[in-house]
């Protein structure tokens, strides 16, 4: 197995058992994350190395999209079958120099009523979970370059969202 696939293995590991709620926090929202609006199709950006864990799958899908591969679910699904972005969700571990912060990720604003709780809001083991994933992204050169590329879509967003009044 290639360091970059051992690195998402065990960052998948990490978030398989931990949530942002002690419930599904699916039952608060319906779902809204697991679902694409009538024509359109949506999805989660998947880390290099990730599609492999969806070659083949009935259902699932990926497509080109900037900075990797976007992809496309059947709706719901089993949490062992999510990819790390859906895992993490609504969470982002940020890339600041060597220092990884967790933050609400500025794209969850838009979709999850738990955004506006913000980090404190959501369980503690869940978001030492994703940042301990950061610490591990971080740390491996194949996969570094995505985390510094989300943390820099966020901070590009989080500006835009501070200048026409929405956070």
């Amino acid at each position: 197995m290639s360091a970059a696939r051992e690195t998402l293995a065990r960052c998948r590991a990490l978030l398989a058992d931990v949530t942002p709620l002690p419930g599904d926090c699916g039952e608060v929202c319906g779902a809204a994350c697991c679902r694409s609006l009538p024509g359109e199709e949506t999805g989660m950006l998947l880390f290099p190395g990730e599609e492999a864990f969806y070659a083949d799958r009935p259902g699932w899908k990926t497509v080109p999209a900037e900075g990797g591969a976007l992809l496309i679910c059947p709706g719901r699904c089993k949490r062992s079958e999510r990819p790390l972005a859906c895992r993490m969700f609504p969470l982002l571990p940020l890339a600041r120099g060597e220092e990884i912060r967790v933050a609400v990720d500025a794209r969850a604003r838009a979709v999850c009523p738990l955004a506006s709780s913000g980090v404190r809001g959501l369980r503690t083991d869940f978001t030492e979970a994703v940042r301990a994933c950061g610490v591990l992204l971080r740390g491996d050169p194949a996969l570094s370059d995505t985390l510094l590329r989300l943390t820099a879509w966020h901070d590009e967003l989080r500006e835009t969202q501070k200048r026409f009044g929405g956070g």
